[in-house]
C-alpha cells in the first residue's frame, strides 16, 4: 500500500474540505488500481505538490515514467487535453490517461532539477519566457475554460471585495485593477495557457533542455501568463525587467500584457477577500502597485 504523504493530506483537507478528506482516503486504493491495470512498477518514494501524489514507476517495456494521481476541478481537468495539444512540444509528455479521475501518466523528467538551478535570474527568466511562447503559440482546444469567463466573474466580484477592505489603498488598488482588466476583457484570446508556469514547474528533460510540468490550463491572452513567473526568488528592484523581458521575448503588446497581469493581481487578491482577509499583502500587490506606477 502506498502511504499518503501527511502534508499532502492536510493540504487536502484545509482546502477541499470533505472531498478533499475522501480523495485522501481512496487515494492508495486509486494508485492501486492504475499500478495494476497499466502495468507499472513503483521505483521510489511518492512525491506531492499541493494537489497531486506522484509516484516514480517503470513500465513493462521498461520505460521510466511518472503516476500523477489528483483531485479533479476546474483548474486540473484540462490537464490531459492541454499536454495533448502540446504533444511534448515544450511541456512533459503524456502517455497515459484515465479522464474519469484526471490519473496521468507521464514521462519521466529530472525530479531534482528545475528552473530555480539556473543561478542567473535574467537566463532562467529568459529560458521560461521562451518555453512559454512556445506552448501559447498553440490554439487552446474546444471545451476549455475560458480567460473571457474568468475575468467576467472577477469584475462581478469587485465591488463586494472593495467594500470589505479596511484601507482605502487596498481598495484603489482592487478598482485600478478592475479597470485594467474592463479595457482588455472584449478580447479574451485563444491560446493555450499554462496558467501556473513558474521556474518550479519547469524540469530538466533528456529529450530537451527544459520542459513544463503541471498546467492548471485555460484559453486566453498571454499575458495571463506573467506573474507567476515573477515570484521566484522575488525582489521588487527586479520586477519591471523581468516583466520586459518576458513581453519582449514573447512579442506582446507591452500595455495589453500589463493589463492582464493586473488581472492577475486581481484574482488572487479576490481570492484573499474571499478567505477572509480585509488588508492586501504580499508579492502580488507589490507587482500591481509596480505596474500602476505607484
Amino acid at each position: 500500500m502506498i502511504e499518503v504523504p501527511a502534508e499532502l493530506a492536510r493540504v487536502q483537507s484545509e482546502t477541499n474540505g470533505e472531498e478533499g478528506r475522501a480523495f485522501i482516503a481512496e487515494l492508495p486504493g486509486r494508485t492501486e488500481r492504475f499500478l495494476r491495470e497499466w502495468g507499472l512498477r513503483p521505483t521510489g518514494p511518492a512525491m506531492h505538490g499541493w494537489s497531486a501524489l506522484v509516484l516514480p514507476v517503470v513500465a513493462g517495456d521498461g520505460t521510466r515514467a511518472a503516476l500523477k494521481l489528483q483531485l479533479l476541478d476546474e483548474e486540473s481537468e484540462g490537464e490531459g487535453a492541454a499536454l495533448r495539444a502540446w504533444d511534448g512540444a515544450g511541456a512533459v509528455r503524456l502517455l497515459r490517461e484515465d479522464a474519469g479521475t484526471g490519473t496521468l501518466l507521464l514521462e519521466w523528467l529530472d525530479q531534482g532539477r528545475s528552473l530555480s538551478s539556473v543561478e542567473d535570474p535574467k537566463e532562467a527568466t529568459r529560458i521560461l519566457a521562451e518555453l512559454m511562447a512556445r506552448l501559447v503559440a498553440v490554439e487552446a482546444p474546444a471545451g476549455m475554460r475560458s480567460l473571457g469567463d474568468i475575468a467576467a466573474e472577477m469584475l462581478d466580484d469587485v465591488p463586494d471585495a472593495v467594500a470589505e477592505l479596511e484601507r482605502e489603498e487596498d481598495r484603489r488598488l482592487l478598482r485600478d485593477c478592475a479597470a485594467a482588466v474592463r479595457e482588455v476583457a472584449g478580447e479574451p484570446g485563444d491560446r493555450l495557457l499554462h496558467w501556473d508556469l513558474h521556474f518550479d514547474n519547469v524540469l530538466a528533460s533528456g529529450r530537451e533542455p527544459w520542459l513544463a510540468i503541471d498546467p492548471k490550463p485555460l484559453a486566453g491572452d498571454p499575458g495571463f501568463e506573467l506573474l507567476p513567473s515573477l515570484f521566484n526568488r522575488f525582489d521588487a528592484g527586479d520586477v519591471l525587467w523581468r516583466f520586459d523581458l518576458m513581453t519582449e521575448v514573447l512579442g506582446l503588446d507591452r500595455e495589453r500584457a500589463r493589463a492582464w497581469t493586473l488581472g492577475r493581481v486581481l484574482q488572487d487578491s479576490l481570492w484573499d477577500v474571499e478567505d477572509g482577509e480585509t488588508v492586501l499583502e504580499g508579492e502580488r500587490v507589490v507587482v500591481g502597485r509596480l505596474l500602476l506606477g505607484r
